[in-house]
């Protein structure tokens, strides 16, 4: 599948497929935060109660820039085939 196809893939696959790297890039990210100093930015209990949050988000902005791990593109790609392999499937079915 080349990329002019990926762009035309539907709104809600694309998001589906970018929320699933943000999500496997935020679990990724978590162990790295977690070795940091508590306190390390001067928030002490509230930063540690909020840091798993900001991760998240900080996997999300990356995801939507296109600055994730590439995973979103991948996932997009197979979740078109497998589109594609289901239309095909009920054309045959008729």
């Amino acid at each position: 599948m080349n990329p002019v196809s990926l762009q035309s893939a539907p709104p809600a696959l694309r998001r589906a497929a970018q929320a699933f790297e943000a999500q496997a890039l935020g679990q990724l990210l978590q162990p790295i935060f977690a070795t940091l100093p508590k306190g390390r930015f001067g928030g002490g209990a509230a930063e540690a109660q909020w840091q798993p949050m900001l991760v998240d988000e900080m996997a999300k902005a990356a995801s939507r820039s296109g600055h994730g791990m590439g995973l979103g593109d991948a996932v997009l790609r197979e979740m078109l085939r497998w589109q594609a392999a289901g239309a095909r499937t009920e054309d045959q079915s008729r």
